[in-house]
């Protein structure tokens, strides 16, 4: 025992100074993460007295829905400038003037439902003043009709604005490493983008509520900064592998009928020694952001219209707060077995 007792010792040093210099010389940000759990591995099977797994990659994300899938249609809404003319005591001519000419057509998504929200705004604003009563009855039913037609559209309109934005799009691509363990940068700006964007459309209508463009696309810039969701979910899968290949050590260990005697220390120990290396405090770190933010992305689509199916379907595959298969639940799913496995290893070799 004092013999293996050495070794795993002599591995622990050898293990980290190695793991230290790889991390510093060799390792991008992405595969920061990913060299603390092989870490682990590595030191759990020198303890379980194991060759370390073989190692496998994971799979990418799944590919976001495509354009025509994740939007909605809403029909366009014509007038005659004579027609736009006749409600101009509603304030909007110039406004869809602006909307008409050449930079109105391209605007981005962003600036479109700003154009959309200002334009409900003032027709709901002049539909419960006292103007309809000076129209024609003609202009009065027209003013009626866009009112409804923009009351109805205007969710849709929020809706496509955010799945149509570059920003959002890119928050989701495949192009795309792993959330390095040291790596914050504007993660926090992006949580409040989250939570700005879902009080906009909580808010949409509600005319009190301030809308300028400036804060709309400042946050939009920050989501631009870096794909976070997709980050978190190659962490999120990168880390569930790895933690399933080291149950599969410790369930071998379990399973052998000199599985105790092959431990390096008493299991005890090794429990506690384990459970103090790096690989742990990524996880704890990596669970809790990941929830944080798929939490956050919850309650902005929750506060929007149903989803198109392919949306629907992207978010209970990936994005899913319960759904077992979807990554964050798997990763939970992965870190209750690996405790269970030591919990028992501890009970068997005591």
């Amino acid at each position: 025992m004092a013999s293996r007792r050495y070794r795993w010792s002599e591995a622990k040093r050898l293990l980290t100074a190695g793991m230290m210099a790889l991390l510093v010389t060799s390792c991008g940000n992405g595969e920061q993460g990913d060299a603390k759990l092989i870490e682990y591995q590595r030191a759990l099977a020198e303890a379980l007295g194991q060759p370390a797994p073989e190692r496998t990659a994971p799979p990418n994300i799944g590919a976001f829905p495509e354009r025509d899938e994740r939007l909605f249609e809403v029909a366009e809404t014509r007038e005659g400038i004579l027609n736009v003319y006749a409600l101009r005591d509603c304030h909007i001519t110039q406004l869809v003037a602006a909307r008409n000419n050449q930079l109105g057509r391209v605007a981005p998504p962003s600036q479109q439902w700003i154009y959309e929200l200002e334009l409900w705004r003032r027709l709901h604003a002049c539909w419960h003043s006292d103007v309809p009563d000076s129209l024609s009855d003609a202009n009065r039913e027209r003013l009626e009709r866009l009112t409804l037609i923009k009351t109805e559209q205007l969710p849709k309109v929020s809706w496509n604005s955010l799945f149509d934005s570059d920003e959002w799009v890119r928050s989701f691509s495949r192009a795309s490493s792993p959330l390095a363990p040291d790596d914050t940068r504007g993660i926090e700006a992006q949580f409040e983008a989250l939570a700005w964007l879902h009080q906009a459309t909580v808010n949409q209508f509600n005319p009190a509520w301030q809308h300028q463009s400036s804060t709309l696309e400042n946050h939009l810039n920050s989501l631009r900064s870096r794909p976070l969701t997709a980050e978190l979910l190659r962490a999120l899968m990168l880390a569930e592998r790895r933690l399933n290949e080291a149950n599969a050590l410790l369930a071998a260990n379990l399973e052998s009928q000199r599985g105790c005697t092959a431990l390096a220390s008493p299991a005890g120990e090794l429990s506690e020694e384990m459970a103090d290396m790096a690989a742990f405090a990524w996880l704890d770190r990596l669970e809790s952001l990941a929830t944080r933010w798929l939490e956050a992305i919850d309650s902005l689509l929750a506060s929007h219209v149903p989803p198109p199916e392919a949306i629907d379907d992207y978010r209970h595959a990936w994005l899913s707060l319960d759904n077992p298969e979807a990554p964050l639940p798997a990763l939970r799913q992965a870190r209750i077995e690996h405790r269970q496995h030591w919990q028992a290893l501890v009970r068997r070799c005591t």
